[in-house]
């Protein structure tokens, strides 16, 4: 199997092209300034993960901003410390400050010349408009959950693109390579819906699951890179 055998690449866009943790981290600095005992980054993005999961699950047709608004709110009362509605709609609206990692528009501009570029991700369209900005590649089909109406690892969101995928551009799962950070949000739905998948290991020098939750079993990957830039020189390399 080649990099190259593939038409289209779908990305998770959250802790694969954005870095999702370091503007959670950084947006919640206000919240976490009240504790009243240090909190390391990773426990605040467990924490994180926990209570997004959860609230995923039960109000899937919630908008990300919501859900994040949600997700302050549990964060505050888990910590025993003060949050206004207020507070928790402005951490809600974050995700447009949220920086893109430093490799990806480039990386991007560089695979767009040989696939076809998707993203699937947990987000709304206001948020990930802001997002796309930072980007600056125009996707070729882009499926957020508030267009689905429910959250990876959801196998409606799978269901979902690939159906769109085949019917309006010809795009079959054997076209597909999966690229995502997320083992518990993407490669294991992607193992069970039989996609082939790219690992872009954004936590390679860190531990644990950070904002995502722990899958259990490791899922399968084909392919393993530590940035996007990395992953588009191997595809540059294969000519």
């Amino acid at each position: 199997m080649k990099l190259t055998d593939f038409k289209a690449l779908t990305f998770d866009c959250y802790g694969t092209l954005i870095d999702w943790e370091s503007g959670m981290v950084a947006a919640l600095q206000p919240l976490v300034a009240k504790v009243g005992r240090p909190l390391s980054r990773n426990e605040v993005l467990e924490a994180h993960a926990r209570h997004e999961s959860t609230q995923q699950l039960h109000t899937p047709a919630k908008r990300y901003s919501d859900v994040l608004a949600t997700v302050y709110r549990r964060l505050a009362e888990e910590w025993s410390v003060p949050a206004s509605w207020e507070e928790c709609q402005a951490y809600g609206r974050s995700v447009r400050d949220w920086p893109a990692f430093p490799d990806s528009a480039e990386a991007l501009k560089l695979l767009k010349q040989r696939y076809k570029l998707v993203i699937l991700s947990n987000v709304d369209n206001e948020s990930f408009a802001h997002s796309n900005a930072k980007l600056g590649v125009t996707f070729d089909a882009i499926y957020t959950a508030e267009d689905i109406g429910s959250y990876k690892p959801a196998q409606a969101n799978f269901d979902y693109m690939l159906e769109q995928l085949g019917a309006g551009h010809g795009i079959g799962k054997a076209d597909i390579l999966h690229t995502a950070e997320s083992m518990f949000h993407d490669h294991k739905p992607a193992n069970a819906n039989g996609l082939a998948s790219c690992w872009i290991y954004r936590r390679h020098a860190d531990t644990g699951f950070g904002a995502t939750m722990d899958p259990g079993a490791m899922p399968h990957y084909d392919f393993r890179f530590t940035s996007l830039g990395e992953m588009a020189a191997a595809v540059a390399a294969e000519g």
